[in-house]
This record gives C-alpha cells, sequence and structure tokens, in this order.
C-alpha cells in the first residue's frame, strides 16, 4: 500500500466479498502512514461487534480503533472536536453506514482536506446492496476491487450465509460473522445460485 500523494483528498473505497483481505490492507496502510510519522484514524461502525472495539483480519492481526461510529453520528462533527492533525481516515466495514455518513466523510474529503479511504461489502447474503455501499459506490473518487476467489476457483462476487453450517436465504441484513452460530462463505455467481437456489432473472429481482 503506498502513500497518497495526491494534491487533492479523495474518498476511496475499496469492496469486496468476505475473506478477500479488506481489513489486512488497513491494517497495512495504517503502519505505512505510522511508520512515516503521520497520523491515520481508524474508525468502524458500532454495527459491527465482531471483535469489539478492534478491528480482526482473518490472517490473526488485529488492532484496536480509534472511534466506534454510532448510528446516525456526524462524521464530519467528530473529526473536527475529536481529532487534531489528521492525516487519513480509514473506515472498515463501511457498508454499516448510513447514506448520511457516507455524504459527511465527502466533506471531510472536501473541506478539511483529508483523504478517507473505506472498505467493505457491497451487497449482503441476499445480493442487495448495503445502503453505505450504494452511496460510496455513487459518489467515490476512485473505487477498487479487492478480489477473492470461490471454492471452484472462480471470482468470488457474493456472500452466503450459513447457520450450523447450512446455507439461509432469510433473515435481517445484518448478522455479525461468527456470532452464535453464523459463519459465512464466498461464492462466484455460478456456485451463489446454486447454492442458494436464486435465479438472475431480471435486474430487479430481491431475494427474499
Amino acid at each position: 500500500m503506498l502513500i497518497l500523494g495526491d494534491s487533492m483528498a479523495k474518498l476511496y473505497f475499496f469492496y469486496g466479498a468476505m475473506n478477500s483481505g479488506k481489513t489486512t490492507r488497513i491494517l497495512q496502510c495504517n503502519y505505512n502512514y505510522e511508520e512515516k510519522g503521520m497520523r491515520a484514524v481508524i474508525m468502524k461502525p458500532a454495527t459491527d461487534t465482531k471483535g469489539d472495539d478492534k478491528i480482526v483480519s482473518r490472517i490473526g492481526s488485529s488492532k484496536k480503533v480509534d472511534y466506534l461510529i454510532k448510528k446516525d453520528e456526524n462524521i464530519f462533527d467528530l473529526i473536527v472536536e475529536e481529532f487534531n492533525h489528521v492525516d487519513l481516515i480509514l473506515v472498515d466495514e463501511a457498508q454499516f453506514l448510513t447514506t448520511r455518513q457516507v455524504n459527511q466523510l465527502m466533506d471531510i474529503v472536501i473541506d478539511l482536506d483529508i483523504p478517507v479511504m473505506c472498505y467493505g461489502l457491497r451487497t449482503d447474503f441476499k445480493s442487495n446492496g448495503f445502503p453505505g455501499a450504494r452511496r460510496l459506490l455513487e459518489i467515490a473518487h476512485e473505487l477498487t476491487e479487492i478480489k477473492s476467489i470461490c471454492e471452484c476457483g472462480k471470482k468470488a462476487m457474493f456472500n452466503v450465509r450459513l447457520i450450523d453450517g447450512k446455507v439461509v436465504t432469510e433473515g435481517e441484513s445484518v448478522a455479525i460473522d461468527g456470532e452464535g452460530e453464523v459463519t459465512y462463505t464466498t461464492a462466484c455467481s455460478r456456485c451463489f445460485r446454486m447454492k442458494t437456489r436464486h435465479r438472475f432473472d431480471h435486474p430487479e429481482t430481491k431475494y427474499e
């Protein structure tokens, strides 16, 4: 991960299916900034209860976040009032942000000239978009897909929810990996359709 050197700060969205290494990239980016004597602030929505107040990568690394973002909290005001001299803002699990909070991140980029790098999922286990991810896809200056692979070897695009090891297709959009009997795996479009018995017959199909 290289140090951002653009003359104008930008809003970045790095998205990918689960297990694609998003959190590992945050930890590496934060390390790079610290090594250069710069300050990166790490945040994540309080909705993500995995790891409590830490971000946790699947390879075992973890780090305590600087702030847990509460639902409907104004992130712009938070940065202005609580943090001084910030060189970079890193947001994990950004799909859980509200549309308004993503707009506030853009305000931070434009008005405070602080780059913001968001990492998260595009869709839930029903392949429906999360509000935060949708807004980031709409307005982020730069979009980067972080690729991972399906068990068949093709590119994984979708997240599959399992309870007690069995695929489920109903339930709330948010259920944290590892809580209770909930786990996730990833799949390419073909395997996703096979596992969930969903068909991509219409672009407006909702897998309810």
